[in-house]
């Protein structure tokens, strides 16, 4: 097993979760077969307590783990399912270790750092880096870990210590360390800095580890001086210096590497010549230059209630741009904060209510994601009624769903009071009620998480048919209340139809408004398995229907048929940068391609850049 270690130095954020999953981009396709550890120091066991506003979203993984949104990163751009063992949190290893001492298994020794919870560590990264996670036998040929953090915090230190004694039981031709980080330009000298790089390289090596690749975020790629006093200063070959300059979006970033010959390093560190490949990424390149070139618009507004970070809905926001990109359109997010659509009262300043309600009233498409707890929940339900009433394409997941019933209870069964037992635990008429087997008591891990089974129940449907006309889908879930079994009858018979459901029947998984060109909520989290190249059934249908595009898209017999290869016969972007749009070759506009959102904020770059171009 060949080990790659990503770690970060200067700041956070400076896009350590893309630059390992576009290194496993990168040896995929030298051949390899790439498997992904992120390593979290905090106490938590995992993220499923954590805010969306104090660590981003939550992702959910196949056997149940709720793990950092990272692991959604290596997931889609490496096409491989991971487990909730890939994510190493500081919280499970104290766990882990304790719960050896209590059983006895350090008899008669004191328990430390060291060497305990570090072996601990180094065991549990031998053991993960095994499992299989690309559907074929046998554990993979490179594991690539991420270190959470910046080098020099205190809760890392343990696990810095356990990766270096780590690399020196490999050996070091089985380790190889990049280290990310930050080389900025002040403005009034107008020079790429190299200092703060320098004193990153130096905490680093005085804990233990030596980089042998230095990946450098910069505006603009690094001048050739600049490379080498980076080389004489942080003792690594100019050729080992890359650089990871800002991008229109991070699909991009594995195509930096490779120009880069980011993968010869690589492999000369892992002595992996002759045995990797020349990378081939023509499919990779095809739909980043795709995206770059788009430019007839859909406009979707997301109604929550964390809209102020967008991290909060990472995987919602790749869905909706692979269903985009995969119906060819350009993909305008509009955030509506769920809260503002409520009426203010006499005191509060109406603006942002007027805000709120223009954007919802110029989008294409309405979503409304998950989220727990009651701000906003009004908000979220007049954005349903809005959409149901004005025949707006709408996608409501797992508290979407769950509000559209409510919606939908209220003001065709003229149940005024309906409503969720989450939000009024007393309400007469509650259409959403707490799982039998959820917890009252504790929260960490006691939803119903993880991979479950739905059955469509009406073949003909507009779900269904997205699917592909399968009797049933296996989607991720992450709730612990559920559409009230006792409301289904007479909601079906008011016009609601619950299309899919579960094993037993009695648990609604899917809705739909048949009369409706495109009203859909899901009680499972679609957005999870969205993959480049092969977006998600249900957001495709969203962008689809958003487009005017869903009977076409329903007559195709499957939305797999868009899971096509970008480098087929008919290309869609040739090295001339002609694209061909309707069949008929146009030179692109000059547009910033990717997402574009009304506010700035977060678009589909590398990192956190304000872009305000239509």
């Amino acid at each position: 097993m060949k080990y790659v270690l990503v770690t970060g130095g200067v700041v956070s954020g400076l896009g350590k979760g893309v630059t390992a999953s576009s290194i496993g981009v990168l040896l995929k396709a030298c051949g390899l077969r790439v498997t992904s550890i992120k390593i979290d120091p905090y106490l938590n066991t995992d993220a499923g307590t954590m805010s969306p506003f104090e660590h981003g979203e939550v992702f959910v993984l196949d056997d149940g783990g709720e793990a950092d949104l990272d692991l959604g990163n290596y997931e889609r751009f490496l096409d491989i399912k991971l487990t909730r063992d890939n994510n190493i949190t500081t919280g499970k290893i104290y766990r882990y270790v304790i719960d050896k001492e209590r059983k006895g298994d350090y008899l008669g020794k004191t328990v430390q750092v060291v060497p305990h919870i570090t072996d601990a560590i180094q065991e549990w990264i031998e053991r993960v880096a095994k499992i299989p996670v690309d559907g074929e036998e046998g554990p993979a040929d490179v594991c690539v870990i991420e270190l959470g953090g910046t080098i020099g915090d205190i809760e890392s230190m343990p696990f810095i210590e356990a990766l270096g004694q780590f690399s020196y039981r490999v050996g070091p031709g089985n380790f190889c360390l990049v280290h990310v980080s930050l080389v900025p330009v002040l403005n009034v000298v107008g020079e790429q800095k190299t200092k703060p790089t320098q004193h990153s390289v130096r905490g680093l090596r005085g804990l233990g580890l030596t980089p042998n690749i230095l990946a450098c975020r910069s505006t603009k790629a690094l001048e050739e001086n600049v490379k080498a006093k980076l080389s004489q200063f942080c003792h690594v070959p100019t050729q080992n210096i890359v650089t990871l300059y800002d991008v229109s979006n991070i699909w991009h970033i594995p195509l930096l590497l490779k120009e880069q010959k980011a993968h010869e390093a690589i492999s000369k560190v892992l002595n992996l010549d002759g045995i990797a490949k020349e990378p081939s990424l023509e499919e990779w390149t095809a739909r980043a230059n795709l995206c770059d070139n788009l430019h007839v618009p859909v406009r979707i507004a997301i109604v929550g209630k964390y809209t102020g970070l967008p991290d909060a809905y990472l995987s919602v926001l790749k869905a909706l741009l692979h269903a985009s990109v995969a119906r060819r359109k350009k993909l305008i997010v509009d955030w509506v904060p769920a809260c503002d659509l409520e009426k203010p009262s006499e005191k509060e300043n109406p603006v942002a209510y007027k805000a709120a309600w223009k954007l919802l009233k110029g989008a294409d498409g309405i979503l409304v994601p998950g989220g727990f707890g009651d701000r906003g929940v009004e908000g979220k339900i007049l954005a349903a009624k809005y959409a149901r009433e004005n025949r707006i394409p709408f996608l409501g997941i797992c508290l979407g769903m769950q509000i559209a019933v409510i919606e939908f209870a209220r003001s065709v069964l003229g149940l005024h009071d309906a409503n969720s037992a989450e939000f009024v635990p007393d309400t007469k008429n509650p259409c959403i009620v707490f799982m039998p087997e959820g917890s009252r008591t504790h929260m960490g891990g006691t939803m119903r998480l993880g991979s479950r089974r739905t059955f469509f129940h009406v073949k003909d449907s507009k779900s269904a048919k997205l699917y592909g006309s399968k009797s049933f889908v296996d989607e991720r879930h992450r709730h612990r209340y559920e559409v009230n079994p006792d409301m289904v009858g007479c909601l079906e018979m008011a016009g609601l139809s619950f299309t899919g459901k579960d094993e037993t029947g009695k648990r609604m998984e899917v809705i739909e408004i048949p009369s409706h060109p495109f009203f859909v909520g899901a009680q499972f989290h679609p957005e999870y398995k969205s993959r480049p190249g092969k977006a998600s059934p249900l957001f495709l249908g969203l962008i689809a229907a958003s487009c005017g595009e869903l009977d076409e898209l329903l007559q195709s017999g499957s939305v797999h048929n868009h899971h096509q290869s970008l480098a087929g016969n008919r290309p869609l972007v040739d090295p001339k940068s002609v694209v061909y749009y309707n069949g008929a070759a146009k030179k692109p506009p000059n547009v910033l391609a990717g997402v574009r959102y009304n506010n700035g904020g977060y678009c589909n770059g590398l990192y956190t850049n304000r872009y305000t171009h239509e």
